[in-house]
């Protein structure tokens, strides 16, 4: 089942801590570019992820289409597993689990 809008919202609005300016800078770097599934496709499903998340951000609420509802949604609950998964004991700061979830917009630094 899916959430609501309003639970959605609410999780987005906790879990994508990063500003659109950080995250932007973000995917432009090497380290953004070098973590996550690419399918063969060259870009990773999580920078997909982020360029997807700073439209959404753009937008006002009363915008937002199903398409971009559906990826709020998909945002919180990657956010949310690899939360739970935990992060390398050491080394954190610069770990490919800390890089991937700065593509979906949640820096666990902050």
């Amino acid at each position: 089942m899916m959430a609501s809008q309003d639970d959605t919202w609410s999780d987005w609005q906790k879990l994508v801590n990063m500003t659109p300016t950080e995250l932007k800078d973000w995917l432009e770097t090497e380290d953004s570019k070098s973590v996550g599934d690419t399918g063969g496709e060259g870009e990773s499903t999580g920078h997909k992820s982020g360029r997807h998340i700073l439209r959404i951000k753009d937008k006002k609420k009363a915008d937002l289409t199903e398409d971009d509802w559906s990826h709020m949604a998909k945002v919180n609950g990657y956010i949310k597993r690899h939360l739970a998964q935990g992060g390398p004991d050491k080394d954190k700061e610069t770990s490919d689990w800390r890089f991937s979830l700065m593509n979906w917009g949640h820096d666990p630094m902050k």
